[in-house]
């Protein structure tokens, strides 16, 4: 092709594309979230969707895709055609943890996806059944210790898996770890006393902690949690352990940018509004927007290197 066919051919794909930006939304926008309804990442995933559609004047319809560890509902939006109709509300399972834990990765965090903003920290606690007879890490980690391989915990996600090994090697217990598909499911079991402990995110469990079916000993932030007053950090026992959540939007790889920065902003106003951030701290999430698709970008690669020196330290893989 000639230098100057190549320039308007370049010139009108831009053309298009900007003109495309400015149109869209067009139609309703689909926004999967990797894991069962009922769970965290979907309550935050349904608030924030509600509110991002009435401000874009299009639906954006929540669709579970739950299923390995996030796997799949992450296999799907790297699939999907870049065009701003398939966006990913997902976690550091997906994006931070998998890499890391599974060795046949169907995608590459990085490559396969478009970071477009963080959305916050969904705090995780650690949560056991209101039978067993301890109320803080110390009991729980002296528990353990009196009853070597008697206790097993639920591990419905990499979050889950990955904390719960780490408190195991730091504290030098011996539990014995159970998968589930999805956290109502394991929450579910922790009341009914099939498995003893499960590091929770509190969107799924806080309402169950605060009507006393489960009883959180500790959180996995580096501080206090507001919404659990007087709940101490996991690290105020087990010394060195450092586990943070986020949740964040992204999308296929290759998407416009006028559409990401057109999505980046909308959902920081979104977030900025009182009325979202009060639904949101209901579940003991944090807000916690990103500065932009670039910030957001970076903190990606970072917590993807943070979580794999993490993971290699805990020693656990999965095939």
């Amino acid at each position: 092709m000639h230098p100057f066919q190549r320039a308007l051919a370049l010139l009108a794909l831009v053309g298009s594309t900007l003109a495309a930006a400015q149109d869209y939304p067009a139609a309703p926008i689909t926004m999967v979230v990797p894991f069962a309804a009922g769970s965290g990442t979907d309550a935050v995933a349904r608030i924030v969707a509600k509110r991002l559609g009435e401000r874009l004047k299009q639906p954006v319809l929540v669709d579970n895709k739950a299923g390995a560890s996030a796997q799949i509902g992450a296999q799907y939006v790297a699939k999907a055609k870049p065009d701003g109709y398939t966006l990913f509300m997902t976690t550091n399972t997906s994006h931070s943890a998998n890499p890391a834990l599974f060795a046949n990765l169907k995608y590459d965090p990085i490559k396969d996806f478009t970071p477009i903003a963080r959305v916050g920290e969904l705090p995780f606690a650690v949560v056991v059944g209101s039978k067993l007879p301890v109320n803080s890490m110390k009991e729980l980690i002296d528990y353990a210790k009196a009853n070597p391989g008697k206790l097993s915990y639920a591990t419905p996600n990499s979050t889950s898996l990955a904390a719960a090994e780490t408190i195991k090697r730091i504290a030098g217990i011996d539990m014995l770890g159970i998968p589930y598909k999805s956290s109502p499911q394991a929450l579910t079991d922790l009341m009914g006393g099939q498995v003893q402990m499960y590091v929770a995110d509190l969107g799924s469990s806080m309402s169950m902690i605060k009507a006393g079916s489960v009883r959180a000993l500790a959180v996995t932030t580096k501080g206090p949690v507001k919404s659990l007053p007087g709940v101490a950090p996991v690290a105020d026992t087990v010394k060195g352990f450092d586990l943070t959540s986020w949740n964040g939007v992204l999308g296929p790889a290759g998407m416009p940018r006028p559409v990401v920065e057109r999505l980046d902003a909308e959902l920081r106003q979104v977030l900025a509004e009182k009325e979202v951030q009060d639904q949101l701290a209901q579940l003991g999430f944090e807000v916690w927007p990103s500065s932009g698709p670039d910030d957001f970008a970076k903190y990606v690669a970072d917590q993807l290197a943070h979580w794999t020196a993490l993971i290699k330290q805990a020693g656990i893989r999965q095939e």
